[in-house]
């Protein structure tokens, strides 16, 4: 479904991603785990277009000079070169670490936002199904979004991205910051939505509470690829035990 080939990522003096390739098969769910700046931001904000308006800003007030090599393919489509709303028109959404939302509006309402593109008579069915998915938004949906807890803004930013009905659903980083409760509720939320037929990619910093339940995973480290495996096998694997589980 998605493939990246020997993709790097150049910022002015510091190389962010170095010739990193993976893939994603339709309806998986795949990890990629990294350390703080390891790269996974950058490879997010590659694969759904996000960088090439930042690079675009950039170019334009003639700061930090960022550069592109490598290709990014969806579904046999090269896409390296598309703009991030035709991606989302293709059904591909990031949903990014802290991802914003409109704190003056209601949970109901940022929903009804996230839906602009879409012109389908099923706009009813999603909303029943986020619901489903992060039932306690349904009894706060009249709540404004400003006074809602940290976990609960984070549920919202993932419904919203449902919202747009996705086929490839980008989380980056979606752990950060929630409590073992919510953690929990979120990795059941995610098989969730694999269940409707939305393939993920799952950016993480924590691997214990993610490699349960993922089918295959990448390790990168300074833009590097430096593991991949399947959930079981990189869960098994000493060097992931000792880098992100203490043993």
């Amino acid at each position: 479904m998605l493939e990246v080939k020997n993709l790097l990522v150049f910022f002015e003096n510091s190389l962010a991603l170095n010739d990193l390739s993976l893939e994603v098969r339709k309806g998986e769910i795949v990890g990629v785990l990294g350390s703080n700046s390891a790269g996974k931001t950058t490879l997010m904000n590659t694969i759904s277009g996000l960088m090439i308006d930042i690079k675009r800003k950039e170019d334009r007030r003639g700061g930090e000079r960022i550069t592109l090599l490598g290709e990014v393919r969806f579904e046999g489509e090269d896409i390296t070169n598309t703009e991030p709303n035709e991606r989302v028109k293709k059904g591909i959404v990031l949903s990014r670490e802290r991802h914003p939302i409109f704190p003056d509006s209601s949970i109901e309402e940022n929903l009804k936002i996230a839906t602009y593109l879409r012109r389908d008579a099923e706009i009813k069915k999603t909303f029943d199904f986020v619901y489903t998915v992060f039932f306690h938004l349904r009894e706060i949906k009249k709540r404004k979004a400003g006074f809602c807890s940290g976990g609960e803004q984070q549920m919202l930013a993932i419904g919203m991205t449902l919202m747009t009905k996705p086929r490839l659903l980008l989380m980056d980083e979606p752990l950060l910051g929630l409590s073992p409760l919510l953690q929990r509720d979120l990795r059941r939320a995610i098989k969730q939505i694999r269940g409707e037929g939305v393939t993920l990619l799952i950016t993480e910093q924590f691997a214990r509470p993610l490699l349960p339940i993922i089918d295959r995973g990448y390790v990168i480290e300074n833009g590097i690829l430096v593991l991949f495996g399947t959930g079981q096998e990189l869960m098994n694997n000493p060097e992931v035990k000792a880098a992100y589980f203490g043993v």
